[in-house]
Order: C-alpha cells, then sequence, then structure tokens
C-alpha cells in the first residue's frame, strides 16, 4: 500500500506561484511514475502534469506548458509543482497519484489519465484570485 499527501495549496492572486509537494511512502517510490491532477467544480479531474520514475521526463497539459514545472526528489519520496503565472482558471483542488507500473513505459499516453494510476493522495486545494 502506497500512501500519498499533498501540501502546500492556498490562495493566491492572479500572477502569482505556489509550490505544492506530494510525499508518497513505499521503498520503491524510485520506481513510480507521479502525476498530478486537479478538478474544479463541477468538472472532471484532469491531467496536469507527470514525471517519469528517474525523473528525466516530464509531461504537461497544454494549458500548464511553460508556467508549471513538475520535479522530483527520490531521496525525499516527494515530487513537487512549481506553479507560475497562475490564472483564476487554475482554481482547483490538485491530487496527485502514483503509478506503480510505468517503469517500463514512456511517452505521454502512459501517464495522462486517472485510470492509469494506483494510488491518490486526499488532494489540496489551490484558489487563484483575480
Amino acid at each position: 500500500q502506497v500512501q500519498v499527501l499533498e501540501s502546500g495549496g492556498g490562495l493566491v492572486q492572479a500572477g502569482g506561484s505556489l509550490r505544492l509537494s506530494c510525499a508518497a511512502s513505499g521503498r520503491t517510490f524510485s520506481r513510480y511514475g507521479m502525476g498530478w491532477f486537479r478538478q474544479a467544480p463541477g468538472k472532471e479531474r484532469e491531467f496536469v502534469a507527470a514525471i517519469n520514475w528517474s525523473g528525466g521526463s516530464t509531461y504537461y497539459t497544454d494549458s500548464v506548458k511553460g508556467r508549471f514545472t513538475i520535479s522530483r526528489d527520490n531521496a525525499k519520496n516527494t515530487v513537487y509543482l512549481q506553479m507560475s503565472s497562475l490564472r483564476p482558471e487554475d482554481t482547483a483542488v490538485y491530487y496527485c497519484a502514483a503509478q506503480t507500473g510505468s517503469y517500463f513505459c514512456s511517452g505521454y499516453a502512459c501517464y495522462d489519465a486517472a485510470f492509469k494510476y494506483d494510488y491518490w493522495g486526499q488532494g489540496t486545494q489551490v484558489t487563484v484570485s483575480s
């Protein structure tokens, strides 16, 4: 069983920045693909960003490219999402998820949908005011 815990959400003005953190348990964290998703009120959960097991490959949905950066520190079992130039439309609950079966999978399609992930955190609220 893998436990996932997000932190770092909050209220920020448009144009501001936030860094989300995601701590995951498990001795094989370094073999997991990790992803961030978000869900705004009345909308479906959507893919935001993902990173492969080594950190050597990252993937982003188009709306956050150039503004968000995903990274990981395998020594700390932690994944980060640095969010800059935030917009009101980025307001959502942000979820971190772990994918245990992606060690041999490469490419965007390995990470872009919620059903491809095995473990989820409870989410952290990000609110961007205009």
